[in-house]
């Protein structure tokens, strides 16, 4: 339960008591004589507390956004401040000041410098309030002079007010009743940037699905698992390789999408956030994204039609494609100076409303791909399916890629060392690449773009020696220690140069693009499944990589990166494997790579998701995936 302390005497007639009952709060009213800081004191410490002024109107999903949203923890909006047991100290601490009398001014202070005119004021809580004082107000003006992270949510067209006087307070009551705060509420329930399909196909019906599950007490956790059981199902319908199972399977995956985007809508509606919807919500659409194209491989084979490698491919692409977006992401997150005339020009073109849909359709986001492959399975065949997704995401690459080198190489922004760190974390390097990278090439030159250029090298000789010379050859293992040494050469300085987030893309595409290739040459029946489950788990890994960076709370333990060998460690396996192994053995140590993997990072992540330190962090962009 949370208390809500109603600074004074409450106004006849208003409706606040009740709202803030309706939002879950215990109401306590203070007598005019109450210590403040020790009635606060006094509630439970794991408690959240609200401070309210009885005077303010306001809409009740003003009150819930500024009171109940559970991932910050502290909170303000006119009239009201709320503090959840992190922040209570600072909030008694602004309390005990506020209730504390200023010193009376003596006949020698009368020469004394002014007082700093940007110092907080202290007011005593047993002096009678002045017109338009307000207790919460002042607090929540105390808590930032004090750099206490306070969030003020955006109220847009609701109302949350403080009138002074009847006549201030009628009409702060008829600006109340001139908008539908539910109609704003479903609205604000949606993204407000998303796909063409999901905004005009999804959003229109799915806000109100998400509001029936509130009002039936349905958790956002509950849709997710709801999502991801359907999407498997879907994946079941589509590997019996039927005509009936494809269009099962094609109306399955819409509404496993549907259902996608009901739970972060419904999250929203009720700010019901949480750090296990976080991780579910981070991981989840991966999950049946890549287990759909499992089940595709499985109908196809079922008919005849070996499509494993395009399904791994697929998958490929997409994780590919995914980490581009995150590093670059991460290498501006707080870069200084970030502008350039690509970004002015895409700029330009927001401002034109039709090339916003264009350019959001043509890069093929979650929504659009989602109904593609679900059209194409219940009319086509699994081979057109992954012919189709691997044109459009090849194309979508290649149009954000060279669309953000450009800017990167037209900007002049001087990177973090947040930024170098979370680039130096998405690598994703081991023990053989650290140790290069602190050992050798040390006296050597090194330029703006020596790391992407040392991080392809690299990744070319890799893949040239996995595709071209005969198969199982040693040349493989020789490649791949040359591979750990430009890695590590890589990763020399710190990775603050313009084009430096594309390291960890390019040592993605060597590690998978690897596994793709050997998996293809062993031509040894199951090699490719097991590839897929390798890079499967190796792509989970990296996604809980990028959702803990977003969360701020860093990469997983470099003891776990270390324990997995780091991507130049499995690269070197891998070559290894391939060259020593043929038949059926070269089948179980991809099996057996892949089952030791996904235990290790599975258990380490599950862990930390659902530990107490782990951050609510959600996907408010609505940026593609």
């Amino acid at each position: 339960m949370s208390t809500a302390i109603l600074t004074g005497q409450p106004v006849a007639g208003s409706p606040l008591e009740s709202d803030l009952r309706a939002l879950g709060f215990d109401v306590v009213e203070a007598e005019a004589d109450i210590d403040l800081a020790a009635l606060v004191g006094s509630l439970p410490a794991s408690e959240r507390v609200a401070l309210v002024d009885p005077r303010t109107v306001a809409h009740t999903h003003a009150l819930r956004l500024a009171l109940t949203d559970p991932r910050f923890a502290a909170a303000a909006a006119p009239g009201v401040i709320t503090a959840r047991a992190e922040a209570r100290p600072d909030l008694l601490r602004a309390l005990a000041a506020a209730a504390s009398p200023a010193p009376a001014a003596t006949a020698a202070d009368s020469t004394a410098p002014a007082a700093d005119s940007t110092a907080p004021e202290r007011v005593s809580l047993a002096e009678p309030a002045a017109a338009g004082d307000c207790l919460p107000d002042r607090l929540s003006a105390a808590l930032r002079a004090a750099d206490v992270d306070v969030r003020t949510p955006e109220l847009g067209v609701l109302v949350a007010t403080v009138p002074n006087g009847e006549e201030e307070r009628a009409a702060a009551r008829a600006a109340v009743d001139a908008v539908d705060d539910e109609r704003v509420r479903l609205r604000t329930a949606v993204k407000a940037r998303d796909g063409f399909f999901t905004t005009f196909c999804i959003s229109p019906y799915s806000r109100y699905i998400a509001r029936w599950c509130a009002r039936r007490g349905l958790t956002p956790n509950q849709v997710t698992t709801a999502s991801l059981l359907t999407a498997l199902i879907a994946a079941a319908c589509a590997a019996t390789g039927t005509r009936p199972g494809y269009v099962a399977a094609g109306v399955l995956l819409l509404a496993s999408f549907v259902l996608d985007c009901t739970d972060g809508q419904l999250a929203r509606y009720s700010l019901q956030y949480s750090t296990l919807g976080a991780w579910l919500d981070a991981t989840f659409d991966r999950a049946k994204e890549y287990a759909y194209y499992a089940g595709l491989a499985i109908g196809a084979a079922r008919g005849g039609d070996d499509v494993w490698a395009l399904a791994l491919g697929a998958m490929v692409l997409q994780t590919c494609r995914h980490i581009v977006d995150f590093s670059f992401t991460e290498a501006n997150h707080d870069a200084a100076a970030n502008t350039s005339p690509t970004a002015a020009l895409s700029d330009r073109l927001d401002g034109v409303g039709w090339t916003v849909w264009v350019r959001r359709m043509i890069v093929l986001p979650i929504g659009e791909r989602w109904a593609m492959i679900a059209v194409l399975t219940a009319l086509t065949t699994p081979r057109i399916v992954f012919y189709a997704l691997l044109v459009g995401c090849a194309f979508a690459a290649c149009y954000t890629t060279a669309g953000r080198v450009l800017r990167s190489l037209t900007r002049r922004a001087t990177r973090t060392d947040r930024a170098a760190q979370a680039l130096r974390d998405l690598a994703d390097s081991g023990p053989l690449a650290d140790l290069v990278s602190v050992s050798a090439f040390r006296g050597a030159r090194a330029s703006a773009y020596i790391a992407p250029v040392w991080a392809a090298l690299g990744a070319t000789v890799l893949l040239i020696a996995a595709a071209f010379p005969p198969y199982g050859a040693w040349s493989l293992p020789v490649a791949a220690v040359l591979y750990v040494l430009a890695s590590g050469r890589a990763l020399m300085r710190p990775l603050k140069g313009p084009l430096d987030w594309l390291v960890p893309p390019v040592f993605r595409i060597a590690e998978y693009g690897l596994v793709l290739i050997v998996a293809i040459r062993a031509e040894v029946n199951g090699a490719l499944p097991a590839a897929y489950g390798l890079v499967a788990a190796v792509a989970y890994h990296h996604y809980d990589t990028v959702y803990r960076i977003r969360g701020g709370t860093g990469a997983p333990p470099r003891g776990l990166v270390w324990a997995i060998g780091g991507h130049e460690g499995r690269v070197l396996a891998i070559a290894i494997v391939a060259a020593f192994l043929h038949g059926t053995a070269f089948t179980i140590a991809l099996a057996a790579l892949a089952a030791v993997l996904a235990l290790a990072v599975l258990t380490e992540s599950i862990r930390f998701w659902v530990s107490s330190g782990a951050p609510a962090v959600h996907d408010e962009t609505g940026e593609p995936a």
